[in-house]
């Protein structure tokens, strides 16, 4: 029940030089240097010199049953594999219907979570999809969130999309009302997760929905952001205001993540508001299937491509996902008490192992 990895250069995600990290079960039990114990039979001990850890990947956007449809039947994309999650570097994955809830239901998303919690991830769930007024487990948002243990918030909520209901203010304002009222009941995050569309609007139906409402602007979260430079610079300027926002990874058409990142830190917009998800078994707008693993590519290219730092980096697929989802310090950080989330790779960021819950997912 006893590991202790030795000798690892430690990211919280910030750096805090040279330590070890000794995991008790499913946590970190202790992290500092030079850790011995006296009754070595224990402990398994790792000699991990020349290793780097971090928090492991938190993916708050993934099709887990599969996403697409859009162009018929034979258009539906399929689950995702586990295989795919843990090679990206995740050990925590938020599971979400998109634009099909007609041939895709909530039960089968919260079956396919289990089965991924049942292998060793750590999984949570929006209720709802596209649509408004959204589908849910026992009726309406705020009972889903209080009483299915798995939903953390709703979404991903389509807006300025074609493929929205295209409803009212009113509606979506009770909609979001539903998530604060239940996270605040059920002592969750209540996040309301929007799909941002290539429409003319882009932010203005939530920024008329923050203006007309006492909600907190902390809860929204909207996604897809990189997807063209309208609607990325209407996202810089939500974010300088005190908004959250989501990139999506391997974008191609719009503003990649290395490049929006950089933009983000030259223009001085504070990068703890921003995060990175992958969308994962998700269609790509541009044909195809997107890939948990653009993840993992796109934060080592900012790394390594573009020179920023990796302690800002990292944060925004760990730390930064974990304070918005209300699950921090338990996941995103590696510290005293956390979840034995942990991530280690090489001086190149190779993935060498991968640890969820103190289980070794993965072995590169």
């Amino acid at each position: 029940m006893l590991t202790l990895l030795k000798n690892l250069e430690c990211y919280t995600p910030r750096f805090i030089g040279k330590n070890d990290i000794l995991v008790c079960g499913t946590k970190i039990e202790r992290i500092g240097p030079s850790l011995n114990f006296s009754d070595a039979g224990l402990v398994q001990t790792e000699d991990c010199d020349g290793l780097c850890a971090f928090p492991a990947f938190i993916d708050q956007h993934v099709h887990i049953i599969g996403g697409g449809g859009e162009q018929g039947f034979a258009s539906r994309l399929p689950e995702i594999r586990l295989d795919e999650i843990v090679s990206a570097g995740v050990a925590t994955v938020v599971g979400l219907l998109g634009a099909d809830s007609c041939t895709r239901s909530l039960e089968g998303l919260f079956a396919k979570a289990k089965s991924l919690e049942a292998q060793g991830l750590t999984t949570y769930l929006y209720t709802g999809s596209y649509a408004v007024p959204p589908v849910t487990f026992t009726g309406s948002v705020d009972r889903d969130l209080v009483l299915i243990d798995k939903v953390i918030g709703v979404g991903e909520i389509a807006i300025s999309d074609h493929r929205s209901s295209h409803c009212g203010p009113e509606l979506l304002l009770r909609t979001a009302s539903q998530a604060h009222l239940g996270g605040l009941l059920g002592g969750k995050a209540g996040v309301v997760h929007l799909h941002m569309g290539d429409g003319r609007q882009g932010l203005k139906p939530l920024l008329r929905l923050l203006e007309d409402s006492e909600l907190p602007k902390d809860e929204f979260v909207p996604t897809h952001v990189n997807r063209n430079e309208r609607l990325f610079r209407q996202a810089l300027e939500y974010c300088r205001g005190g908004g959250r926002i989501d990139l999506t990874s391997g974008e191609t058409a719009g503003i990649s993540v290395p490049d929006a990142l950089r933009r983000i830190l030259s223009e001085g917009v504070d990068p703890a508001n921003v995060t990175v998800s992958s969308d994962a078994n998700g269609s790509n707008p541009g044909g195809g299937i997107n890939r948990a693993a653009t993840l993992l590519e796109d934060i080592v290219r900012s790394v390594v491509d573009r020179k920023l730092s990796p302690e800002i980096v990292f944060s925004l697929v760990t730390e930064n996902v974990a304070k918005l989802l209300k699950l921090y310090p338990k996941k995103g950080s590696l510290q005293l008490g956390s979840d034995a989330d942990i991530l280690l790779m090489d001086r190149k960021y190779r993935i060498r192992k991968l640890f969820g819950s103190g289980k070794l997912l993965k072995k590169f």
